[in-house]
């Protein structure tokens, strides 16, 4: 596989299916620790497209960027606060991973472009839109800042559901305990529908049909844990 440079907003970016060594080392060694320590699992990967997309996720635990680049072959693209740029290891780990700064003291124009120019490039985008981990599993209220990425980016949306982080990895908790995770990617959102309602006067309507899509892969993850439980 190429290898590539890091990704930065200041310069041109790599081949958006041509992950780093950087990337591709921490998928590797993590993919055998999470499969044997979380009993990991994960399906749908086939839904994504061929081109960039933006994926929705609920939000359980810090693990959770980790669980939905796992599986795949293609880098995914997260938002993170800049100043955890400038912490050494942590920021060069970062820089090296395709994640991107946002400040969130300032306006999130430019943030919002970069993610733009990311997917147009063909990247996955992947965005919380809980805006914060969950306490007890459930889906939380759905913030509507995705909708400005849908609306300039015009490219397919797909929502991920994750069941079992909050158990393995709670607030409060540094280190994953032992437990089961599922990860399931979903069918993308009706293209002409969010479209449709990406347009201004519909963000309510907008938003619920992400929450629907969520709750659905939510539910899925949490009925494939279960059976697996048995």
């Amino acid at each position: 596989m190429t290898s590539q440079g890091p990704v930065s907003t200041a310069t041109s970016l790599p081949h958006p299916r041509n992950s780093n060594w950087v990337w591709r080392g921490i998928q590797v060694v993590l993919q055998n620790v999470f499969v044997f320590w979380l009993d990991y699992r994960a399906r749908g990967m086939e839904q994504l497209p061929e081109s960039g997309a933006l994926l929705l996720s609920n939000h359980q635990s810090f693990l959770d960027p980790l669980l939905i680049g796992l599986p795949l072959n293609r880098p995914v693209s997260y938002l993170a606060r800049h100043n955890l740029f400038r912490v050494p290891v942590i920021g060069w780990i970062l820089r090296n991973t395709y994640v991107m700064p946002i400040n969130r003291d300032a306006a999130g124009t430019e943030s919002i472009r970069e993610a733009v120019r990311r997917m147009q490039h063909g990247f996955l985008v992947g965005i919380f839109p809980e805006g914060t981990r969950s306490r007890d599993g459930e889906l939380g209220d759905i913030k509507p800042g995705f909708i400005a990425l849908i609306r300039h980016g015009k490219l397919p949306v797909v929502p991920v559901g994750i069941a079992g982080g909050t158990d393995v990895m709670p607030r409060g908790v540094i280190l994953p305990r032992r437990g089961r995770v599922r990860v399931v990617f979903g069918t993308p959102l009706p293209a002409a529908e969010v479209l449709r309602l990406s347009q201004r006067g519909h963000e309510t309507e907008l938003v619920e049909l992400a929450r629907q899509g969520l709750l659905r892969c939510k539910h899925v993850a949490e009925e494939w844990r279960a059976q697996d439980a048995v």
